[in-house]
């Protein structure tokens, strides 16, 4: 199959819930389809340090410091939201906004269309801010009102390495990983055993 010239579209968002019961390696929750994905706009965090010597930059190394970004869907249902906010639904249904509560870490999966062939992908280590949304009327025509949750997107240790997210495209070789990215997180393979 021919490598993508573009790619384009968001599609297939999931949100994983860390698994806190799991001992040693890092462990997730089954992901839980977000019908409605609208944007992901993540942007690199860290920083470029440069050391001269012999006139010239003689050394420079980068921070990666994961990502942060925003994430906008259409709605995010609010077992979804109590969840991964620290909020509670109450006995009537509503969702209730708790002030001092804790956040839950979660992957963020999703896929990108290309020409030729799909790009799967999964951010690690993630945590989302309360959603913003306006609310306005309703005029000639209807304008739907979305969610914007900002994310905060860390490094995470597996087998050793600091990574913060893969990205994954079907080959001759990966099919196994690729048909099942969406029911358990996709984890790295090193050294010449992929799957």
């Amino acid at each position: 199959m021919p490598d993508n010239k573009v790619t384009f579209g968001l599609e297939k968002v999931h949100i994983a819930f860390a698994d806190l019961t799991a001992q040693g390696q890092p462990a997730w929750k089954p992901p839980i389809p977000i019908p409605g994905a609208v944007r992901w706009t993540p942007e690199a965090q860290g920083e470029t340090s440069t050391f001269y010597a012999d006139n010239t930059a003689y050394f420079v190394v980068s921070s990666n410091n994961g990502y942060t970004g925003e994430l906008e869907m259409t709605l995010v249902p609010d077992a979804v939201l109590a969840e991964m906010l620290g909020w509670e639904i109450d006995d009537n249904g509503a969702l209730i906004e708790i002030s001092d509560a804790i956040p839950k870490k979660f992957a963020l999966l999703g896929q990108i269309q290309g020409d030729q062939k799909n790009r799967r992908f999964v951010y690690y280590d993630c945590q989302a801010n309360r959603p913003a949304k306006e609310r306005k009327t309703k005029g000639e025509s209807i304008e739907v009102a979305t969610d914007v949750m900002n994310l905060v997107v860390s490094p995470i240790e597996i087998d050793g390495k600091k990574i913060v997210k893969g990205d994954l495209e079907l080959s001759d070789t990966n099919a196994t990983a690729y048909n099942s990215f969406f029911t358990t997180i996709y984890k790295p393979v090193f050294g010449g055993g992929g799957a």
